[in-house]
């Protein structure tokens, strides 16, 4: 991965779009990918696997750009285009969910699987992730970071929150506007 950090703790979805922050892509190659899908193991369902192929990558990159759209439409309250909405349609439909029932000795159990090969299986996890963000009505609260340099999206849980990270984008800021006060004197 670059030597930007991605930021991650916002939804899957929005974690996904803000890998393209201004400064670069931050899945921009297959190990690029393997990288930030182990930041976000804790939050998926399979592991990270040892190999990521050029299509694992296209498939989750597409999903990302289908994501960003449809958000952009949606938390402005514009109708996300059709191609959109359908893309992450079928990126479910390439790795469908299934409830593999089994017997474990005393009672029956139910185990969330999906058939596919990795990056397929991940992709599906991530459209799944956009459609229920793109469904909420917290979608209408997805704010884009108001330092001048920054793209990043976060669901401000606060109606006062400027910024995608206080620590990255607010201190900068903060200290622009000390800097350029002081500047002067």
């Amino acid at each position: 991965m670059s030597d930007l950090v991605p930021l991650t703790g916002e939804p899957l979805a929005l974690d996904l779009v803000n890998t393209r922050p201004t400064a670069g892509d931050l899945l921009a190659t297959a190990d690029d990918l393997r990288a930030w899908w182990a930041l976000q193991a804790d939050r998926l369902p399979d592991e990270v696997p040892q190999a990521v192929t050029a299509a694992d990558l296209a498939a989750v990159r597409a999903v990302r750009e289908h994501t960003a759209r449809a958000l952009d439409d949606v938390r402005r309250g514009h109708e996300p285009l059709a191609v959109d909405l359908d893309a992450l349609n079928q990126a479910q439909r390439a790795a469908p969910a299934i409830n593999e029932l089994a017997w474990n000795g005393s009672a029956v159990s139910a185990t969330r699987r999906r058939d596919a090969s990795p990056g397929l299986r991940l992709a599906a996890c991530l459209a799944e992730a956009a459609a229920e963000l793109l469904a909420d009505p917290a979608v209408t609260r997805i704010r884009e970071c108001e330092a001048d340099d920054c793209v990043m999206l976060f669901l401000a849980a606060h109606p006062r929150r400027r910024w995608c990270s206080a620590t990255r984008c607010g201190n900068r800021v903060r200290v622009a506007r000390h800097y350029q006060r002081n500047k002067a004197r």
